[in-house]
């Protein structure tokens, strides 16, 4: 048997056009388009101006006072500028050895105080969070809504009561009074920071370590406390900066100039009866800004993620 093939048409060159590139050609803006997006341009340029403008001035007392440091005293007032003629390093060595210890020893007091204040804040309101979090007990609501309420209560108001209360013990003249109250979770500011951080915890890790025997006390150092590590890091970083500033308490319960915090040792500076070296002040106050500016720092990305994970917003 013969079977005929059946020849198919050849395509038509002149027709086909295949195997030549095509050029696709973008459709040009139109000038309502560019119009916009100079406009937006325009607009980001501004911002970015009045950002660094307002930024310029913010940073201009920081900025006056280095280069007041570094001029002669009777010069400080003087010259209102940020351009140096000379440098005065003698400030820098006669603050430190200005008052009747070095400074340094006045920096030791300060990371005391830092130390303990940091130390008892970590274990006391990690440890009120928690209970807040995940433990049940009557009038839990109550208690956690007075504590909220604490946070509105200024210092000044309970200064007089606690102030009996240490001169009685008699720790009036001492640090106790300045990290004691840090043991008891009286910043409420960080219990609540704490809560919020332990309720974005799922529940089924506390369920799955009580399920292999684990009780309260565990769960919290084995499995809560290490993705603390956030809030703990953002709490610490506050802690510093507040306690090292802190001059009002220091003031009240110090008297002794050899138990003087950095901010006390600084007020002495001042006297109101005999002139006062500015030149070893301003020197002095740039000293006592390093740690806290090396803190902040380094712990500063700690800092936005412990904000940003515990829904405070």
């Amino acid at each position: 048997m013969t079977t005929k093939l059946q020849t198919l048409p050849a395509p038509d060159r002149k027709t086909s056009g295949a195997g030549k590139p095509k050029n696709h050609r973008k459709p040009r803006e139109s000038r309502g388009t560019l119009a916009f997006s100079r406009s937006q341009r325009t607009k980001a340029l501004g911002k970015h101006a009045i950002l660094i403008l307002a930024g310029a001035l913010m940073i201009y007392p920081l900025l006056w006072m280095v280069v007041s440091s570094l001029r002669a005293n009777e010069l400080i007032f003087r010259e209102p500028g940020l351009w140096l003629n000379s440098l005065e390093m003698s400030n820098y060595t006669d603050g430190w050895s200005a008052l009747t210890h070095p400074f340094g020893h006045y920096m030791i007091n300060s990371a005391i105080v830092v130390i303990g204040s940091i130390l008892g804040n970590l274990i006391s309101c990690s440890m009120a969070a928690y209970a807040f979090a995940r433990l049940q007990f009557t009038g839990k609501k109550l208690f956690f809504g007075i504590m909220l309420l604490t946070i509105m209560l200024p210092f000044h108001v309970v200064i007089v009561p606690q102030y009996i209360l240490f001169s009685q013990i008699g720790w009036v003249n001492t640090f106790w009074p300045l990290i004691v109250p840090k043991l008891l979770a009286t910043e409420a500011f960080f219990v609540f920071l704490m809560v919020q951080f332990i309720r974005g915890i799922p529940k089924d890790l506390d369920e799955a370590a009580r399920i292999d025997g684990a009780g309260h006390p565990r769960i919290f150092l084995r499995v809560i406390l290490p993705l603390m590590v956030p809030a703990l890091a953002t709490t610490t970083i506050f802690t510093f900066i507040w306690t090292w500033n802190d001059f009002f308490g220091a003031l009240i319960y110090l008297t002794d100039p050899d138990m003087f915090t950095v901010p006390v040792a600084l007020r002495a500076f001042v006297d109101s009866q005999s002139a006062t070296s500015w030149g070893s002040l301003f020197a002095m106050s740039i000293v006592s800004l390093l740690p806290v500016f090396l803190v902040f720092l380094f712990g500063q990305r700690f800092l936005i993620k412990g904000i940003a994970t515990t829904g405070i917003k």
